[in-house]
């Protein structure tokens, strides 16, 4: 029997039916193939020992980083007060009228010493202008505003020395003219020490909540 003619079998490939259409999906490969399967591939860490890699802190030494602590017992000297005003010296040092313990700063003892200097001077025109003359061209002023001072004077002088770490006695050089005032006037020219010593703290860093 014979095909009948027109029939899809006698007609060219590329005449048949659907021919050129792309192919269904998944045809010609196996159900799930080109998928991964459940757990395929290496375990998570394979290969690796247990804790390998580099472990936290590696190649540090314990507390590497941190600041280094202060050594013990070290202290930076604080801030010092600001100098004293005069009137502040002047007080200062006649509220201790007869104290001579303790320590005085350098502007307590100087501006003292200048109130008492332009003090002094202005006796000086007091007694003049009212002619009175007691002892050695000194006059009645100027004798009272001397034994009123001389208390006060010696002992802020005394603190002064003990704020730079000598005893009160190296006053005594006074006596000598010239070179022992000389000495004495270097001495309180000096600034203090910040530490405590034996006279007591510091009056210019302890002020400062130093020491």
């Amino acid at each position: 029997m014979t095909t009948p003619t027109g029939s899809g079998s006698d007609l060219p490939p590329e005449d048949q039916p659907g021919w050129g259409a792309p192919p269904p999906p998944g045809y010609g490969q196996q159900p799930g193939y080109g998928q991964q399967q459940p757990g395929y591939g290496p375990p998570p860490g394979y290969g690796q020992a247990p804790g390998y890699g580099q472990q936290h802190g590696y190649g540090q030494a314990p507390g590497y980083g941190s600041p280094y602590p202060a050594a013990p017992g070290y202290s930076a000297p604080s801030p010092s007060t600001p100098q004293l005003d005069p009137a502040t010296a002047v007080r200062s040092v006649l509220t201790q009228y007869a104290v001579f313990t303790g320590r005085a700063r350098r502007s307590e003892f100087w501006w003292f010493w200048l109130a008492s200097a332009l003090a002094s001077l202005v006796a000086s025109v007091l007694d003049v202008a009212m002619g009175s003359e007691v002892i050695a061209d000194t006059g009645i002023v100027g004798l009272l505003l001397t034994l009123a001072l001389i208390i006060p004077s010696v002992a802020v002088a005394v603190r002064r020395l003990h704020d730079t770490g000598k005893s009160g006695w190296w006053l005594l050089l006074w006596l000598i003219p010239i070179v022992g005032w000389i000495v004495l006037i270097v001495f309180w020219a000096q600034d203090g020490h910040p530490h405590p010593n034996q006279y007591g703290p510091s009056p210019k860093y302890q002020a400062a909540g130093g020491y």
